[in-house]
């Protein structure tokens, strides 16, 4: 591990992570262009189906979040990514096959979603849990944003190249990227040496279910932590409903081919990764605490110009407002995380993290599906409309929380104590 003032980026493991993390990343978004589209041009899909699609991408963390992070406090975390990234590439890698076979059906999308949505529930709590084994606490705000980076710098690349490939090869045939991004990832994080510490055995007679409420009870009984939970599920639930629907809105609505559909669905990435960029200068700006909430606040009614979008130079409002708004979501999402990981002890990291992403996550498989349906009765605007109008929900649970009366976050000691009363 380097010391402390050294910056993260000097750490060989920490590098090889954040390759890893790119090669899966831009597959990744390669695929969040390329299997929607094997659904609605490919297999016809009705705005329903790809709700469907959508929800069982996310699942697994409604089916498997909590006892996941009790399984992964269980376990050295690494393996657990190697893993994860193994058998997510195995299940895209069947999709292409089945395409040229001639046998793809949508009952095969489903379940291809679900198996990689369990996949990246295991990997998505023992990667947070994982970063401070090789990074001390005062370098996690900038690991973190150098993860954001990667991953907005990914959506940025991802969903352009999706469309080309898309263009150029086919929807399904496309989808060899997100495998061969996966098998990437696996084999950067096979060659992390750091050594990682032995798990902390559970105590004798202690039932997975006592380690899942004891992941709760950490959470729960922090004002915190409750509140950054609400307004991330609210965030999620909508964003699901946007992702559900959108495929449909710009290609059905908008008239827009693959290439542009791609380069459409990048801009919410150039957001981001401004944000990732600027994430720790603005905490230091404006505060720990309020960019949590401020960021919200600010980028949140931007959201109002999706449904606003139409055909030619208009859509163009639909690239501006996922800017903005994502550009607000990763500067919460490094702020948030950041402050989660330095508040929880290692032996609760991936209980937390998977309570978190429990809750958090688990709206989404609804917001996908409300969004399908709306699309299917009122039209894929009217959806967009109703997206639009929840994002500005968001801030209200920050702005009921601690946080709205904070510059800087408290110290994990005062974090910690219990509520009175």
């Amino acid at each position: 591990m380097t010391p402390g003032g050294s910056g993260p980026l000097r750490n060989g493991d920490f590098r090889l992570l954040l390759a890893g993390a790119t090669a899966g990343q831009l597959g990744a978004q390669v695929t969040v262009v390329a299997l929607p589209l094997v659904a609605v041009v490919e297999l016809h899909a009705s705005a329903l189906q790809t709700g469907v699609l959508t929800a069982a991408e996310t699942a697994a963390f409604l089916l498997v979040g909590l006892p996941a992070g009790a399984w992964v406090d269980r376990m050295r975390r690494l393996p657990v990514l190697i893993r994860a990234d193994t058998v997510r590439a195995v299940a895209m890698a069947g999709l292409p096959l089945a395409a040229w076979s001639g046998t793809l059906t949508m009952a095969q999308l489903y379940l291809v979603a679900l198996v990689t949505g369990v996949a990246t529930v295991f990997f998505d709590v023992a990667h947070q849990s994982y970063l401070p084994a090789l990074l001390p606490r005062e370098q996690l705000v900038s690991g973190n944003g150098a993860l954001e980076t990667v991953r907005s710098s990914a959506q940025v690349a991802g969903p352009g190249l999706g469309g080309g490939l898309v263009q150029a090869v086919g929807a399904p045939f496309a989808l060899v990227a997100d495998a061969l991004g996966y098998l990437l990832s696996a084999l950067f994080l096979r060659r992390i040496r750091t050594p990682e510490a032995a798990p902390v055995a559970p105590a004798a007679g202690a039932s997975l279910r006592a380690q899942v409420a004891e992941g709760l009870a950490f959470v729960f009984g922090n004002p915190v932590l409750r509140m950054i939970a609400c307004a991330t599920a609210v965030a999620n639930f909508f964003n699901a409903m946007l992702l559900a629907v959108q495929t449909v809105f710009l290609v059905r609505v908008l008239g827009l081919p693959p290439g542009v559909l791609g380069l459409m669905m990048s801009a919410s990435a150039v957001g981001g990764l401004a944000g990732a960029l600027s994430a720790g200068a603005l905490a230091r700006a404006l505060g720990r605490a309020r960019v949590i909430w401020l960021s919200t606040v600010v980028t949140g009614p931007f959201a109002l110009l999706w449904p606003l979008a139409g055909h030619g130079a208009a859509a163009l409002w639909y690239a501006l407002a996922s800017a903005v708004v994502f550009f607000g979501a990763v500067v919460y999402n490094v702020a948030q995380v950041s402050f989660r990981q330095m508040l929880c002890p290692d032996a609760l990291l991936g209980r937390m993290n998977a309570t978190l992403r429990f809750m958090v996550w688990g709206t989404m498989p609804f917001g996908a599906l409300a969004g399908g349906a709306i699309a299917s009765a009122a039209g894929a605007r009217s959806a967009v409309w109703v997206c639009a109008a929840g994002f500005l929900l968001v801030p209200v649970p920050l702005l009921l929380s601690p946080l709205r009366r904070l510059r800087d976050l408290p110290e994990p000691a005062a974090v910690l104590r219990p509520e009175a009363g």
